[in-house]
């Protein structure tokens, strides 16, 4: 799937679209969101550890994180560049 179906189908489902990064060898410690995310790599790379499983994402690969979930994030050293996707946890 490419940037702009990604945007597209975000918008569809009720996501509002956000575009970041984070700066190479950043960490983010477990947390959570009050929100359901869709993000898909524009550059870079980024780990998400959930579950005590940890998941490498590079440019083009999209993953899913639900409001609520513990999740913890590492960035590559080349720093991660995101189309973001948010949309308030579904009751």
């Amino acid at each position: 799937m490419n940037q702009s179906d990604f945007e597209a189908d975000l918008r569809r489902d009720g996501y509002r679209v956000f575009y970041g990064g984070f700066k190479a060898g950043e960490v983010n410690a477990d947390h959570t969101h009050d929100w359901d995310a869709r993000i898909m790599v524009m550059g870079g790379e980024i780990t998400l550890t959930r579950g005590g499983k940890a998941e490498t994402f590079h440019a083009g690969d999209s993953c899913v994180v639900a409001a609520g979930e513990v999740h913890a994030e590492r960035v590559g050293p080349q720093g991660v560049a995101y189309v973001v996707g948010r949309r308030a946890a579904v009751a």
